[in-house]
């Protein structure tokens, strides 16, 4: 294992480290461990100190899975290192997880001993003009992805002749080739039309970012609404800009097999290409939180006299959204940063389905 490869693996590692260990400092004030709460008692010492220990079970998890990767894949090849990793990163995820569940379970008990919390006229706060602020960056600006993946196809349609009959088709970390395909319009194809895909789903992402459930703040609801737009439009651009790069970074080894392109080139933009995203996406989580928790000053709540609706019974171990009554097909996430999908509507498991299908179904079609 070189250099570049535990570079690489550190790249990755390190945002999903940071995102799993703070998750319960960036959700909404009104939710805690999937558990609803009311806003005033998330500064409470009880639960200061459930997320701090949260932190640094978490951390010491993300310490022990590195150093038993680094230690294991030392002079092992690439390969080994792979599924090596795939396993590690499989089981940090799944014992946050199960810690996670412990101190879900934790808050539940923790809030049947204070019924007051419960007690306040509890309420759904929907602001009709909500659809009429301008939520998200235009769709058109998805036109500039697809001018690039048609360029694309230009270029490989128009120099399909100066294509080898056999290519190059993955790298190792040395430069070596590990993988060919052979020609054929099917095969020098596809990474054309993973561009079109991507660009469809960043596309849809940004759809979604727009028409997904309001969440607007029983105790301070002027406050929520203006938070939860500046949320929306910061990560509709963020989608926007990652989405864009993503489908530029990919021209770059359609265009290797047409132009001598250095192999190391290849190896280092998407390097660089992954570490702006990750670090762009904790800067924003960091200082907007779920919902815009996070954004400006705290302006003073209305002396909590009402709480948003408690909808825990439909909250499935505080993570999962089962409500068969609800139209909403997304809403924003509970334990987490970002937006999630209502189990129970069948339209739901349409867009995953298809997702997943063209996701795994593209590239075994145009192989």
């Amino acid at each position: 294992m070189n250099s570049s490869m535990i570079l690489l693996l550190l790249v990755i590692l390190v945002p999903m480290y940071i995102a799993l260990i703070f998750v319960p400092y960036w959700t909404r004030k009104t939710e805690s461990f999937g558990v609803s709460i009311p806003e005033e008692a998330f500064e409470r010492a009880d639960l200061k100190k459930m997320r701090k220990t949260y932190a640094w079970v978490t951390s010491m998890l993300a310490v022990i899975m590195t150093a038993v990767l680094l230690l294991t894949a030392r002079g092992q090849d690439e390969n080994f290192v792979g599924i090596l990793f795939a396993i590690l990163i499989s089981a940090y995820i799944l014992a946050s997880f199960i810690v996670y569940l412990i101190f879900h379970r934790q808050m539940k008990e923790l809030k049947s001993r204070y019924p007051e919390w419960t007690k306040k006229p509890q309420v759904i706060t929907v602001n009709t003009q909500f659809r009429r602020q301008k939520l998200t960056y235009s769709n058109y600006w998805y036109i500039i992805p697809f001018l690039i993946s048609i360029v694309t196809i230009v270029i490989t349609l128009v120099n399909y002749q100066q294509i080898p009959a056999r290519f190059p088709m993955q790298y190792n970390f040395s430069g070596e080739i590990t993988n060919w395909g052979t020609k054929s319009y099917r095969s020098v194809m596809l990474m054309p039309i993973i561009q079109i895909y991507l660009t469809l789903l960043f596309l849809f992402i940004n759809v979604i970012i727009s028409k997904a459930k309001q969440q607007v703040s029983a105790e301070n609801p002027e406050e929520s609404l203006k938070h939860n737009i500046i949320f929306r439009r910061r990560w509709s651009l963020f989608t926007l800009l990652m989405g864009t790069g993503l489908i530029a970074m990919l021209m770059l080894p359609q265009l290797a097999l047409i132009y001598p392109i250095n192999t190391q080139l290849q190896l280092y933009v998407p390097i660089i290409y992954v570490i702006l995203v990750c670090a762009g996406s904790i800067i924003l989580s960091v200082t907007t939180g779920q919902g815009g928790s996070r954004i400006g000053k705290k302006a003073a709540m209305e002396n909590g006299k009402v709480i948003d609706r408690d909808d825990d019974r439909y909250w499935k171990l505080g993570v999962f959204y089962f409500n068969p009554k609800d139209p909403a097909i997304f809403l924003e996430k509970r334990f987490g940063v970002g937006w999630t999908n209502n189990w129970a509507h069948p339209l739901s498991w349409i867009f995953i389905i298809v997702v997943i299908g063209l996701a795994f179904g593209l590239p075994f079609w145009l192989k």
